[in-house]
């Protein structure tokens, strides 16, 4: 904030610059780490490995599981309910107005029953899934826990393998499973191959789904 005098960009400056500039980014991304490498900052053998939920694109109303799903149901079923009483008794008045206010009730009614129907058609959707989770925005993404109650998110579970003198991230591995156990070995930089047990040097980080990638660098924008 001091370098650049306070000044503060629009929310879409920082995702302009990385789209238009992406190349670059990638080739930047590149050399740093056989800099890294011939400056032997990766000569420990001790690395901490830990996992960082990612925010996708996908908000939390556009992922659905079973529980979820029922309870939007039940929400829209009260809602109609609600509504379909309020046409009554508009009913039994007289007047325009009366008139207006129950046809407004009624498009209400109609688009409740369409987004009822749409609801039915998802539960079987939701039941095929593998794992009976259905994000509609972004399909690898995962609703996953946090600490914060009532603050879970819809994302990605990043495990980052970080030497321990000099803090550099080795290696990483996405994933869209909620919790950090089993995470160990996919996110090991050993299983890369034997070049890091002998020269003690990590590969470069092994991609997961090119969707995770944006979905991620997407919520570190926001």
């Amino acid at each position: 904030m001091w370098l650049t005098g306070r000044l503060v960009p629009d929310f879409k400056t920082i995702t302009d610059f990385r789209r238009d500039n992406g190349a670059a980014i990638r080739a930047a991304c590149r050399q740093f780490v056989p800099l890294c490498r011939k400056l032997d900052l990766f000569t420990d053998a001790v690395v901490v490995i830990d996992g960082s939920k990612f925010k996708a694109v996908n908000n939390r109303d556009k992922n659905y599981t079973p529980a979820k799903l029922q309870r939007r149901i039940e929400q829209v079923e009260e809602s109609i309910a609600r509504y379909m009483a309020a046409m009554d008794a508009a009913d039994r008045q007289e007047g325009e107005i009366a008139q207006a206010k129950s046809g407004r009730l009624q498009d209400k009614v109609a688009a409740l029953r369409e987004q009822l129907r749409q609801f039915r058609a998802m539960e079987k959707t939701i039941k095929d899934a593998p794992d009976q989770q259905v994000s509609l925005t972004d399909p690898d993404a995962r609703s996953m826990a946090t600490s914060g109650k009532g603050s879970g998110i819809v994302g990605y579970n990043v495990q980052a393998a970080v030497d321990t003198r000099h803090h550099l991230i080795v290696a990483h591995e996405v994933t869209n499973l909620g919790y950090d156990r089993g995470q160990l070995s996919p996110a090991w930089p050993g299983r890369h191959g034997r070049r890091w047990a002998m020269r003690r040097s990590p590969p470069l980080p092994t991609a997961a789904t090119t969707r995770a990638r944006t979905s991620c660098s997407a919520s570190k924008t926001a």
